[in-house]
């Protein structure tokens, strides 16, 4: 089935993770279009930061799939994806303060 996947994950645990990935991605890359073009469309400091704190949610995923292919080292992505958490949390946060403007 899946061969390629990382030393820590075996493969019918693979094919769990790989459909939540995909189903996690193909989703926040639609939601990331939809605000895209809602940014586009408004032009303004929320919905660019609410745009970029979306598109951090779709490199999570892609991170995630290169752990569990085995291209991304566990630790690299823990420290990746915490990163982005605190990014992601700074920008939703910054859309909420410049809505007070």
């Amino acid at each position: 089935m899946v061969s390629a996947v990382g030393p820590w994950l075996d493969t019918g645990e693979a094919a769990v993770l790989f459909a939540a990935l995909a189903l996690a991605t193909m989703g926040t890359i639609a939601l990331f279009l939809v605000a895209c073009a809602a940014a586009w469309r408004r032009r303004t400091t929320t919905y660019l930061l609410v745009t970029a704190a979306i598109g951090l949610l779709v490199l999570r995923s892609i991170v995630g799939f290169g752990t569990a292919l085995g291209a991304v080292a566990m630790p690299a992505h823990h420290i990746v994806e915490h990163t982005f958490d605190f990014l992601i949390a700074l920008f939703v946060l910054g859309a909420a303060y410049a809505v007070g403007e």
